[in-house]
């Protein structure tokens, strides 16, 4: 009975009434189709400063991967600890862009296409590309401030064998420039963080879209928000096997993308566990203003508004902050001359 039950989550009928949840609601609150097409270029203008601050932190992370970092000293003892074979990259820095940006984003088109929603497709983008370069920029800064040596250093900095040392103990390098530059980016991972900061605010939203912490006790949904989770520690767990990185700086980095997403997250969508954790907070402010309108428009008019001075009742707003119907509302309206 207990397999039956979980195998019911995985059935195409059980994923299309999660997904058509959010639909109905939508149905309950009245609301128009918010689509690329009719609010997305007014939705990307009003969140123009957004964009421009994305462009400036690309800029930033340019920079910092330009900077040298601290050459801290290295002494002979040191090296005991920095002996480990240089190897290959068994996840690529290619790779990065692929399962930190273009995976999640998949999965933001494909529920845009199921719901139609421009303010889900918008913010998660728009949220995850916060995530990823606030996450970056703040790897690189550590990386190139704290200069730690990486596992590997040994054979970057004497790739022949050969040791040579100063009069201090710090070591001589001879190897090649690019090596020796970056043997001294280990922590924090930034494999690792831009994993977590992809995949972690994919988990997050998944969460939210399947509703999986709605009290009904279906643990295989967590299934679904732990595998982006579980891709994300193995891409951490390889760039130890590969002696890119010390366990130190793969952990620092899993949790500083992990908590970068989280406060991304936060800031468009409300919390997963919410009884509104499946769509953004713009979309539910449109709704309310919507209704607002529609129902204000409906009931009275402008003049009525002034002549016989009726008051509107104060609506409770929603759990998320959305906008409330209210006599001040009413009353911009009439004061910068737009029609209710």
């Amino acid at each position: 009975m207990a397999w039956g039950n979980i195998r019911s989550l995985f059935t195409f009928s059980n994923v299309r009434n999660t997904f058509q949840l959010s639909r109905i609601r939508k149905v309950e609150l009245g609301a128009p189709a918010h689509t690329i097409k009719s609010h997305g270029a007014a939705l990307a203008m009003n969140h123009k400063h957004d964009w421009l601050i994305l462009l400036f932190l690309a800029m930033v992370e340019v920079s910092l991967l330009m900077v040298h970092p601290f050459r801290r000293f290295v002494g002979k003892d040191m090296m005991e600890d920095l002996k480990y074979p240089m190897k290959d990259n068994t996840v690529p820095v290619w790779a990065v862009p692929i399962y930190g940006v273009l995976l999640p984003i998949a999965v933001f088109l494909l529920v845009y296409i199921r719901r139609g929603d421009v303010y889900d497709l918008h913010h998660s983008t728009l949220g995850l590309l916060f995530s990823m370069l606030v996450t970056a920029v703040i790897t690189d800064a550590i990386k190139d401030a704290v200069g730690r040596p990486r596992p590997d250093f040994f054979y970057r900095c004497f790739p022949d064998g050969k040791e040579f040392y100063d009069q201090l103990g710090n070591v001589i390098c001879h190897g090649k420039a690019s090596d020796i530059r970056e043997g001294h980016k280990s922590f924090p991972s930034g494999h690792t963080s831009a994993a977590f900061a992809g995949l972690g605010f994919l988990s997050l939203y998944l969460s939210g879209k399947i509703q999986a912490f709605d009290r009904r006790g279906h643990v295989a949904k967590l299934c679904i928000i732990f595998l982006p989770l579980l891709v994300a520690s193995l891409i951490g767990v390889s760039r130890v096997n590969d002696y890119w990185h010390h366990w130190q700086d793969v952990f620092a980095g899993g949790l500083l993308g992990l908590v970068v997403a989280a406060f991304c997250y936060r800031q468009f969508f409300p919390n997963p566990y919410d009884d509104d954790g499946w769509g953004p907070y713009a979309y539910f402010k449109a709704m309310e203003e919507a209704r607002c309108n529609t129902n204000t428009s409906n009931n009275m008019t402008a003049p009525d508004v002034q002549a016989q001075g009726i008051q509107i009742v104060n609506q409770p707003g929603r759990q998320n902050g959305g906008a409330v119907c209210n006599l001040s509302s009413a009353q911009d309206a009439l004061e910068s001359g737009r029609s209710l």
